[in-house]
């Protein structure tokens, strides 16, 4: 029988072109020269690469080059994440909001004596429809005056002071908002602007939350760079301003853009909201305690399956780390810590790396990868996905990353994925010296393949066709390029 298994797998080796040992040398010359060429088209050194291949049906075949390095793997730290808050809650999971009507409900008048109370429990999804659907359901309670205040309870996450802008000085930045227990529609606003023909483009906004400017000049000329054209005003705790102009050419787009100040965010979002949908409230909205009593009910989240679709599928960093803190809560309704999620998780991957020298060596500073000090190597990522792959999980796992060239973060056109669009199903992560993918890939033979490449350079940004040219590759289940297939466009 072994023998048997010897030559069927010596046999398989031999049409993909591999052998069942890792290379010592890069493994893409001359099986794939493309790669090769687009490192010196982007000024790469091969030394900036760790990449790690194996085989999922064969795990004996692979290849590997700097495996072993740690890294910076920017978002695919998101694939830990995701990881182990599917193993230890389940695809179902959901977060529940609980929500008090504390006083008498007069009914017919529909008026509450006493207060709304929300509790924050890291739900990520309490979105502008969401948000709505929640104060919906107070309003089918009987309650559209509330003859009191709206309460906040956000103690669930303890969390230090932070600046938006301390990570890279762009607050405005969607991505580097600040998580909260009661995360209300990423405390973000997306503005429109509208050409018209006074002159002007008209600025109209998504929230109920009041607006200092209602326009900017048109000016003509090309619609190139047209967010830079605007000369965004953005400083912490000012008012939002736009003090360029607004090229014609361009139409009408949408900018999405953080709030400068989130501390008062909610309280300004659910009175504008209230209000919006012929609310009354006569104390406004404050900070404080959620009461011990069981609550009038609680708000349910989308399953977990569907939420790290939205993480990863487009990398939304603010979640993810809305997802760590709460995965990793205590069982005693305590509140959640950075330092303790990090210890959580550190704890989940450890039995999960034990492969390779270094292999429990990783540094973790979040969950998202947003971050300059997270340290993975190629070949620890890629235990994690040959782990994931044999988990009952891993159906809604994959369905959440990427699809090459045809959705989420990989679907830029100027992506050239070949055989592998649409076969592959992978993670992205990019910062100013980091550019990485790491996922699934069907190879033309049907078998599939777990990939992971990650670079590490000044000039990473220019990294993006040798990462195609990978997924291409590994896509030929790790043959040469065909002639013909060369020259398709």
């Amino acid at each position: 029988m072994t023998c048997m298994w010897m030559r069927t797998l010596t046999t398989l080796a031999a049409a993909l072109c591999l052998t069942p040992a890792l290379w010592a040398a890069p493994p893409w010359s001359p099986a794939a020269p493309e790669v090769s060429q687009a490192l010196q088209q982007g000024h790469l050194p091969a030394e900036a690469l760790g990449l790690w291949i194996q085989n999922l049906e064969h795990p004996e075949l692979g290849t590997s080059w700097q495996a072993q390095r740690p890294l910076n793997p920017a978002s695919l730290t998101k694939l830990a994440t995701s990881l182990a808050a599917l193993d230890q809650l389940g695809p179902q999971w959901t977060w529940h909001t609980p929500v008090w009507l504390r006083g008498r409900i007069d009914r017919d008048s529909g008026l509450l004596d006493g207060d709304l109370v929300i509790q924050g429990r890291g739900d990520p999804k309490l979105v502008l429809e969401r948000l709505w659907l929640l104060l919906r359901q107070v309003q089918t309670l009987g309650v559209r005056d509330i003859h009191g205040r709206i309460v906040l309870d956000r103690s669930r996450f303890a969390l230090p002071p932070r600046s938006p802008s301390d990570f890279d000085g762009e607050g405005w930045h969607p991505g580097n908002v600040q998580a909260d227990a009661l995360l209300l529609n990423y405390k973000t606003q997306i503005y429109r602007f509208t050409p018209s023909p006074q002159g002007v483009a008209r600025i109209s906004a998504e929230l109920p939350l009041a607006m200092e400017q209602t326009s900017v000049p048109l000016k003509p000329g090309s619609c190139q760079d047209w967010r830079a054209q605007l000369q965004l005003q953005w400083v912490e705790g000012q008012t939002l301003r736009f003090a360029g102009s607004y090229p014609a050419s361009c139409g009408e787009l949408r900018w999405p853009l953080a709030d400068p100040d989130p501390a008062s965010f909610n309280a300004r979002l659910l009175a504008g909201l209230w209000q919006a949908m012929g609310g009354r409230l006569s104390d406004g909205v404050v900070e404080g305690p959620a009461p011990d009593a069981p609550p009038s009910f609680e708000f349910e989240s989308p399953p977990l399956a569907e939420v790290l679709r939205d993480i990863n599928k487009y990398s939304n960093n603010l979640m993810a780390e809305q997802l760590l803190l709460s995965a990793s809560a205590p069982a005693d309704g305590s509140a959640s810590t950075p330092e303790q999620a990090l210890t959580w998780l550190s704890n989940w991957l450890k039995p999960r790396l034990r492969d390779g020298p270094g292999a429990q060596d990783f540094v973790l500073d979040n969950g998202s990868g947003l971050s300059r000090q997270t340290r993975l190597s190629a070949a620890q990522l890629g235990q994690l996905l040959h782990w994931a792959w044999q988990q009952p999980f891993m159906p809604e796992f994959v369905a959440s990353l990427p699809i090459a060239g045809l959705d989420g973060t990989l679907s830029r056109a100027e992506h050239q994925f070949g055989p592998g669009r649409g076969r592959a199903h992978l993670k992205t992560g990019s910062l100013r010296d980091v550019n990485a993918v790491a996922g699934y890939v069907q190879g033309g033979s049907g078998q599939h393949w777990a990939m992971v490449a990650i670079l590490n350079d000044a000039n990473a940004a220019q990294g993006r066709p040798v990462l195609d040219a990978l997924v291409r590759w590994v896509a030929r289940d790790l043959q040469p390029e065909t002639k013909a297939a060369a020259k398709r466009p």
